[in-house]
């Protein structure tokens, strides 16, 4: 089942997208106030609501408004070695807040103060669909809801100005996320970066060195995961600041995010 957030008559509505059209899911303005509802599947796969053709969809952030936002750093085998460092042993976590978030196929406005040296992430999203503390490994697939696409756009010069990650990962409605919430995707397909037609990074969802299951264990073992909370997997290689020379998104350039049969994240970046 594939689920969405969908703009509509000046608001959000919560939606199931099947093949030909995008039906309305009543009651629930977005993913985040669904998946709070913990009959969420239940009432998503029954619902007959206003049919949208998806030619006309207007795909908000497919889960606006998480509780928290978890992100997972060097956790590609092919990244972390792009990188010059070894594979890790736990996993390296910030946080992105819920601010940076913006529409699957929105442009991506960035400050030109924090243009200097933008980066393109291709990444997995993990979106929990129950919530849990201190979860076992064996039972973290039953908190998670689905899974989606994140389009994470770097500032790498406010990244590396401190040994903290933050502030270069959450510049305001700077990471396309969608388009969908897909309950059934499973890992091992191409995760790939397309920059104006010239593909950046490709890889495989299975090259994770820590997978959405441990990652819920771990996580929770910290924190109560929540329902409509979001686990981002990290990176694979290919990314611009690692390249000789370095390469960075420019004005008007289009960054692509493809994940499989996930979908695609397609920004275009406006510097002003």
């Amino acid at each position: 089942m594939r689920l969405a957030t969908l703009r509509l008559d000046h608001t959000t509505v919560a939606a199931r997208v099947d093949d030909d059209a995008a039906v309305t899911i009543d009651g629930f303005t977005d993913l985040s106030a669904l998946l709070a509802d913990p009959d969420w599947s239940t009432i998503a796969a029954d619902a007959d609501g206003t049919r949208i053709a998806l030619a006309d969809a207007d795909y908000a952030p497919v889960v606006p408004h998480p509780g928290k936002i978890v992100c997972v750093g060097l956790n590609y085998a092919t990244h972390i070695t792009e990188m010059g460092r070894d594979l890790p042993t736990h996993p390296t976590l910030f946080a992105k807040f819920a601010d940076a978030l913006t529409g699957a196929y929105d442009d991506v406005i960035v400050p030109a103060y924090a243009a200097e040296q933008l980066d393109w992430e291709a990444e997995l999203a993990v979106i929990i669909g129950r919530d849990g503390y201190q979860v076992p490994q064996a039972d973290a697939a039953r908190h998670i809801a689905g899974y989606s696409v994140i389009n994470d756009y770097t500032m790498r010069d406010y990244q590396y100005r401190t040994l903290q990650w933050d502030q270069g990962k959450t510049f305001e409605k700077s990471s396309g996320f969608g388009p969908v919430l897909d309950t059934d995707y499973v890992l091992g397909t191409p995760i790939q970066t397309v920059l104006d037609g010239e593909v950046m990074q490709s890889s495989n969802t299975g090259d994770l060195v820590f997978g959405p299951e441990f990652l819920v264990e771990y996580i929770s073992h910290i924190v109560t995961l929540r329902a409509g909370d979001v686990i981002i997997t990290g990176t694979t290689g290919g990314v611009g600041h690692a390249r000789t020379p370095a390469r960075y998104i420019q004005d008007g350039e289009t960054v692509e995010v493809s994940i499989g049969d996930l979908g695609t994240v397609r920004n275009t970046t406006r510097i002003r």
